[in-house]
């Protein structure tokens, strides 16, 4: 138990610091963080259902907090840098949604009822992300840059299957909840493909690629147990703690990405 709370910790660690550069680098950095604004949303949902759980305190506290903090400081930054007024104005929208759902995330612990609205904000605000991603990557009009977009949205895949894992666990999702986190799980797969089979592919992806095809697996392993029935905290810890995992990974793979050439 102690040894999966560590591990939690280490993987917030470790995605967030090496995302918080002070200004976007170009438009592959400005789609990298646009896509990883998906990610946030549906993260910092997860952690809020872990936490009213009781699962996984101590790493989704910390994840919560510094979710929260990337948001807001990468929302600024795409702000600042996007190159055409309809980025502009997806990311006023943006601005407004964030102000809404961050209501339901301070100052107060989880509360079952809210559980409910959490969600249905995180995925108005993923949605709003992938807008601005999909916009930006029109900027570039490059096939890395789809590259970057699609390694990007694996975030937000594992993050979604993980959030309405742990909502259903909870009881505050709806019946579809579990058709959700299966197409979500198909669609990963099905985006792992398309980046194996990328031509700006490298050895180095594909050993990337690889390392996150195990954790997909152990993830969905603990997805299912949770999805199973199991009533104790255990399996509840176990989907957070191997969410992060493949979230360090996939974090890894849209980093590549983003230093291809375009």
């Amino acid at each position: 138990m102690k040894r999966r709370h560590c591990l939690g910790l280490a993987a917030a660690a470790l995605v967030l610091p090496a995302a918080a550069r002070a200004e976007v680098a170009g438009l592959n950095d400005a789609i990298n963080r646009a896509g990883r604004q998906r990610m946030l949303s549906l993260r910092m949902a997860k952690a809020y259902c872990a936490l009213g759980l009781q699962a996984a305190v101590l790493p989704a506290t910390e994840v919560l907090s510094q979710s929260m903090a990337l948001f807001d400081r990468q929302l600024a930054e795409l702000k600042a840098y996007a190159p055409r007024p309809e980025i502009r104005s997806t990311y006023q929208r943006m601005d407004s949604a964030w102000s809404s759902y961050k209501t339901l995330l301070v100052g107060r612990q989880p509360d079952r009822a809210l559980g409910g609205p959490v969600l249905e904000q995180a995925t108005r605000l993923a949605a709003l992300a992938h807008q601005g991603t999909g916009q930006l990557e029109k900027s570039l009009a490059h096939p890395v840059g789809r590259l970057v977009n699609l390694a990007g949205r694996q975030r937000l895949l594992g993050q979604r299957i993980a959030a309405y894992t742990l909502g259903a666990a909870w009881g505050v999702v709806d019946d579809n909840a579990i058709a959700e986190i299966n197409k979500a799980r198909v669609d990963f797969g099905a985006a792992q493909q398309q980046l194996r089979a990328a031509p700006e592919n490298t050895h180095a992806l594909r050993g990337l690629l690889d390392q996150a095809q195990l954790e997909f697996t152990a993830f969905v392993a603990a997805s299912n147990r949770l999805l199973s029935g199991a009533a104790d905290v255990q399996p509840a810890t176990d989907v957070f703690n191997s969410s992060e995992r493949l979230l360090q990974v996939m974090e890894n793979v849209a980093d590549h990405c983003a230093h291809l050439q375009a």
